[in-house]
């Protein structure tokens, strides 16, 4: 099923890098919705995603080493704007028959930037000539351009330090634009989302629910629900938006596992029950988690101990409800992080 159709998408491939996640971030602070993808993301996951442009991020590999990391080189002749950062950039210089090399001097750190040609990805950061503070960190560079690109600034040890081909919308920084390090690096995003992919200021929290609604209505239909509630922002977001789709299909289960703060449990059956009007059901196991919790000292054990007892009162009571065809779970975007590998190599 598509995801975000109502909103303009930037997709990120990640090649390792430990800024990835820092790109995502500042791409969705211009109010652009931005996907992480591994580096090996098909192209017709690609095509089907529908993105206004690519981000290919930075990474520990060198491009003409074997294995090197690598993105389906007919990515680069789509027609969708491309943005390469560090090994990005290299990436790109490599596929579209650049050089590229190890760098007799390597750049770690802050480095003075030399504008040599203002185009959309400089507009309004500076003129030709001026020079910015950016932070490199790269051991291998671009020493010949591949045709149809121009260089748009310089460091001194690098000679191609921003790259660009107009004509087919592809561009390459050997910085990083992300970090807070590079000044004006936000506005080097911006103008490569505005500018350059024509992104739309659509992302904000009123689209996304709209958007979350609709996915929610055409994924459940007619079926019913059940929610595991805390009363945490996570499983209460998600109850909220389900109950706004669903209405009374919609069966939330509270399980009070003794553990909770003063009067919490009392908090949250006042709050679903009578301010929202949402189904709950609220089972009080405290002796149930106390009598496993006893004489239990390491937090590790205390922890799988209480996520067992959780799930076995909780599909006890889910048993009694009958024509449930769905679980909804509220999950937090730090958890995704943390849960999912993409494959790069550091």
């Amino acid at each position: 099923m598509e995801r975000y159709s109502i909103f303009d998408k930037i997709l990120i491939l990640d090649f390792g890098s430990q800024y990835t996640q820092l790109i995502a971030r500042r791409v969705r602070e211009c109010r652009i919705y931005s996907e992480i993808q591994p580096y090996d993301f098909p192209l017709r996951g690609i095509r089907a995603l529908s993105p206004k442009g690519i981000i290919l991020s930075g990474g520990p590999s060198s491009v003409y080493e074997p294995g090197a990391p690598c993105c389906d080189p007919q990515l680069l002749r789509v027609g969708i704007p491309i943005l390469g950062i560090c090994y990005g950039m290299q990436l790109i210089g490599n596929l579209l028959g650049g050089e590229v090399a190890h760098s007799e001097k390597r750049e770690y750190g802050k480095v003075r930037l030399i504008i040599d040609r203002v185009g959309r990805l400089f507009k309004g950061i500076g003129e030709k000539g001026n020079s910015l503070p950016v932070w490199m960190s790269h051991g291998d560079q671009i020493r010949r351009l591949p045709p149809g690109f121009h260089s748009v600034a310089h460091s001194g040890n690098t000679p191609f330090a921003a790259i660009e081909d107009r004509r087919r919308r592809i561009y390459g920084l050997q910085f990083h634009p992300e970090v807070a390090h590079t000044r004006k690096g936000i506005d080097l995003i911006r103008n490569f989302l505005f500018h350059i992919c024509g992104c739309q200021h659509l992302w904000n929290m009123r689209s996304f629910i709209e958007e979350a609604t609709g996915h929610l209505r055409k994924r459940i239909g007619s079926g019913r629900v059940i929610c595991g509630l805390s009363g945490g922002v996570d499983s209460t977001v998600v109850a909220l938006l389900l109950h706004r789709v669903i209405g009374d299909r919609l069966q939330c289960i509270f399980v009070n596992n003794g553990l909770l703060r003063r009067n919490e449990a009392e908090q949250v059956v006042d709050l679903f029950s009578r301010h929202f009007n949402i189904p709950l059901i609220h089972v009080d196991a405290e002796e149930h988690f106390l009598k496993r919790l006893k004489g239990v000292i390491d937090p590790e054990e205390k922890r799988k101990k209480i996520g067992r007892a959780f799930i076995g009162v909780f599909e006890k009571e889910a048993r009694k409800i009958g024509g449930v065809k769905y679980l909804a779970q509220g999950t937090l975007y730090p958890d995704v992080i943390e849960s999912i590998s993409w494959k790069g190599p550091s």
